[in-house]
């Protein structure tokens, strides 16, 4: 019996995306000043895109010794892309500070919103829990 609906691990997973852009945003900040430095984006829209808009395959080890499909271990489609279109600064250096801090309080309000989200389902099952 499974305890919790998938929206728990739809959450979860949407969590871990936002924590990994925050990682990102926060590094290309961190050496906004670093000669050389190309910045890095997660790239994620365009494999939830595709991952919509596709029926799942089911995949099925027949030997132990296989290498497992990325949806057996749960590993995520994010991708870290750096860029290397643009060069903002005499040193090689192509952040752009302010729209670093952009995505990153965008990020920060979507984070805040699973947040919400999560605790809410976690509400509910505490109400259904205490029988109120």
């Amino acid at each position: 019996m499974n305890l919790f609906p998938q929206s728990f691990q739809s959450l979860e997973q949407a969590m871990s995306t936002a924590t990994l852009k925050q990682r990102v945003h926060t590094a290309n900040i961190a050496n906004v000043d670093t000669p050389n430095y190309k910045s890095k984006q997660v790239s994620f829209q365009s494999a939830l895109d595709t991952a919509i808009h596709r029926q799942p395959l089911a995949s099925i080890k027949t030997e132990p010794q296989h290498i497992a499909f990325s949806t057996e271990n749960g590993e995520s489609s994010h991708l870290i892309k750096e860029n290397n279109s643009t060069k903002i600064t005499p040193n090689g250096n192509n952040v752009d500070m302010d729209a670093e801090m952009a995505e990153l309080a965008k990020n920060q309000l979507w984070y805040n919103a699973l947040t919400e989200r999560v605790n809410g389902k976690f509400n509910s099952l505490r109400s259904v829990i205490d029988g109120r």
